[in-house]
């Protein structure tokens, strides 16, 4: 039965193969109000696109687009696990990442000066358990901007991406995650990438370019459905105007900047070139110099008060956007002819580098990183298993993190004030991609049973904050005496497209990023990459481009990671005085009940006789940890002690629990007791046990037998007590 739609709407649907799958796209079925929203269904999982479209423009100096991603705990059939709130709340972490990862490539899809608030909000109905939903999402969002009637340039759609045994496959189950080397996701508009990101384990640079190619090719059939629904629905564009800057006021700032931007050699844009602070102090006195001039021209008044301040009140805000505009125009125009760039560096050149460790006394591990005027501070804190972060998703139930990175950067990092609160969406963003950075090079949790956290503080930022973070952590974590596997260096790379010439820059810096076409973050080992982050500000780009910058990243990263090494060539051998000292066991399985005991009672009792903390896994391995290495003694002996077997010949220390006229009943082991023959005693003849053993005496015996039956036969004759 047809769902009725109270608009008088026709409900129906598109569908195609994708990757194996039916996907389908369903319009005018549901979200009656909204102006545009769409049912997306791939196997089973289904997701809601909504679009709601101001009416009328706002008045501010950007486009007000939001897009959210929202899990829903009944699309995976569950309820969340925390025993005070059930329903959803403040977005996990994981949800604001999703969020971004679908916003990337649509924002720059949408024309300069659009001001109409637009809302784009995701909402996962139904999840597949074999696959993610982001994706699936990205595509839910394009497809109700299509048909929207706003200046959307789309349609885009995303792959999943990752290779197993050399294959690249999508929609990966959590599996062949689990098996695959490389976790790439890749936005693609017609036949150029819009947007990339990925985790990957030491991956050579030429297969993500291959994966990449595979991406654009096998996505073709998610944007050719979205154009067919397109030209089924006939959408009508909305009428809109453009925020764009005054065409008059514009060239008249372009050329009274060709002028004084002319440096003492005579050369267009010598005189703003140079270290960052001294070109913003020479821009904001030429930027003081112009309004000076042009407000005793253009502004009204007999005096020249009043025409500073009829400028001030009607121009000014004007100019100072045509002077940001002409600035962008001569570092792009710098780059293009010139070959140089605002500060002075050739493309391929990263910035002054200098670094330190173990600059914080107290702390587990600790580094400085400076790249030009980009600063990063790093903090390890190294604590027990126990301390790994609870992940509780739609996507995973009982997950942990034993490593985090966190990464803050207060407004005063760029010279300015604001409010300080919790972190945002970029700090979310930041900190994840430094975390997947250096993921792939931590050692196993058997081998270093360490929770990791990894906080960046920025202390001053122009460009590649991200990088910095990473470069930073990895130096505190060596600090820290963390053995990774490698050592990992990040750097940002840049474009200036000129006309379908690409300028690649190495060592983005901010000037750079606002002028530029691209912000395309590459980590990495001498092996391989590790984590890419790309972005842009165009309408998408050949995979030959990001081939060329993918390839200039590696001799930016090689110079940086040999800067790194000399400040610290490797992990610290050992580890911070002030960090606990964990020690590992193994144990059977079955006898992890042993080491509990009846309703914790026996794992407390060593915790708060020991002082140590106990941590046991499934899987049997145990963590005892302390700062005191007498008490992590203590309580592995103790642990030792209740999951030992007995051993014939072998002498332990047993206490008396029981007297009978033939012996004693002594305990060597948790739960074992042993028979002591009278005859066993003394190597002299006793007429009752009584004569040399009492009640709770502390004795050493040898165990000389064990019967068929498991008795346990002993001994303190020859044994010395």
């Amino acid at each position: 039965m047809e769902i009725i739609n109270p608009t008088g709407k026709h409900t129906f649907s598109v569908s195609t193969d994708f990757c194996g799958r039916e996907l389908k796209i369903e319009v005018n079925r549901v979200g009656f109000r909204t102006t545009s929203s769409v049912l997306v269904t791939y196997g089973d999982t289904v997701v809601l696109g909504s679009v709601v479209v101001s009416e009328k423009p706002v008045v501010q100096d950007f486009f007000p687009l939001s897009i959210d991603y929202e899990e829903k705990f009944y699309a995976a059939g569950k309820i969340s696990g925390s025993k005070f709130i059930k329903r959803e709340g403040k977005p996990a972490d994981e949800a604001v990442l999703i969020g971004r990862l679908i916003d990337r490539p649509i924002r720059p899809l949408f024309p300069k000066g659009y001001r109409q608030e637009v809302q784009v909000v995701t909402t996962v109905l139904s999840m597949d358990p074999s696959f993610r939903p982001d994706v699936v999402a990205m595509l839910a969002a394009s497809s109700a901007l299509l048909n929207a009637g706003v200046p959307f340039d789309g349609p885009v759609a995303g792959l999943r991406i990752g290779r197993i045994n050399g294959k690249f496959k999508a929609f990966l189950s959590k599996e062949e995650r689990e098996q695959s080397d490389l976790d790439l996701v890749v936005a693609v508009k017609d036949q150029k990438v819009v947007m990339v990101e990925a985790g990957a384990n030491e991956v050579p640079e030429n297969v993500i370019i291959e994966a990449m190619r595979w991406a654009v090719e096998n996505i073709q059939p998610a944007l050719n459905l979205q154009k067919q629904l397109r030209d089924k629905l006939e959408i009508t564009e909305k009428a809109y105007e453009l925020s764009l800057p005054d065409q008059v006021i514009t060239e008249k700032v372009e050329a009274w900047t060709l002028v004084h931007f002319k440096g003492e050699d005579g050369k267009t844009g010598t005189n703003i070139r140079g270290n960052v602070l001294d070109r913003k102090r020479i821009a904001d006195t030429l930027r003081d110099e112009m309004d000076a001039e042009f407000a005793l021209e253009l502004g009204e008044g007999d005096t020249p008060e009043e025409k500073i301040a009829d400028y001030d009140a009607r121009l000014k805000a004007e100019f100072h956007n045509a002077y940001e505009l002409a600035i962008h125009h001569e570092v792009r125009r710098a780059i293009v002819e010139d070959g140089v760039r605002p500060d002075g560096r050739k493309l391929n050149e990263v910035r002054p580098l200098s670094s330190q460790v173990s600059i914080l006394p107290r702390v587990h591990g600790s580094s400085l990183f400076t790249r030009g005027l980009t600063q990063a501070m790093n903090i390890v804190t190294l604590a027990p298993l126990s301390y790994a972060q609870v992940v509780d998703t739609m996507e995973v139930t009982d997950g942990e993190r034993r490593y985090m990175h966190h990464y803050n950067a207060p407004s005063y990092t760029v010279g300015e004030t604001g409010r300080i609160g919790s972190p945002g969406r970029r700090e979310i963003g930041h900190g994840y991609l430094a975390e997947r950075a250096l993921l792939p090079v931590l050692p196993s949790k058997e081998d270093f049973p360490y929770t990791i956290r990894s906080v960046t503080e920025i202390m001053s930022q122009n460009g590649s904050t991200s990088m910095a973070a990473t470069c930073s952590s990895c130096l505190a974590l060596m600090d820290a005496g963390v053995p990774l596997k490698s050592p990992v260096s990040g750097v940002a790379m840049g474009l200036i497209l000129d006309g379908e010439t690409p300028h690649v820059l190495t060592d983005l810096m901010d000037a750079e990023d606002f002028a530029g076409d691209m912000d395309f973050k590459v980590t990495g080992t001498k092996r391989g990459i590790t984590a890419l982050q790309m972005d842009m500000k165009v309408h998408g780009l050949s995979v030959d481009i990001l081939e060329k910058a993918i390839n200039q990243s590696h001799e930016g990263r090689m110079f940086i990671l040999d800067h790194m090494l000399s400040v610290l060539s490797a992990p610290r051998a050992e580890l911070s005085p002030y960090a606990p000292r964990i020690e590992k066991l193994m144990v059977s399985p079955d006898k992890i009940g042993a080491i509990i005991g009846k309703g914790g009672e026996m794992i407390n009792k060593i915790t708060s006789e020991t002082g140590a903390e106990v941590d046991i896994d499934d899987s049997g391995l145990i963590t005892i940890s302390g700062t005191d290495p007498e008490k992590i003694q203590h309580a592995i002996d103790w642990i030792k002690s209740l999951v030992e077997e007995p051993e014939v010949g072998k002498i332990y220390k047993g206490k008396v629990v029981s007297i009978k006229d033939f012996g004693a009943f002594i305990n060597i082991l948790p739960g074992i007791d042993g028979m002591l023959h009278i005859s066993q005693i003394s190597e002299k003849r006793l007429d009752k046990v009584e004569d040399a053993l009492h009640l709770g005496d502390v004795i050493k015996v040898r165990l000389e037998s064990i019967d068929d039956k498991g008795r346990l036969s002993l001994s303190m004759r020859h044994v010395e007590q």
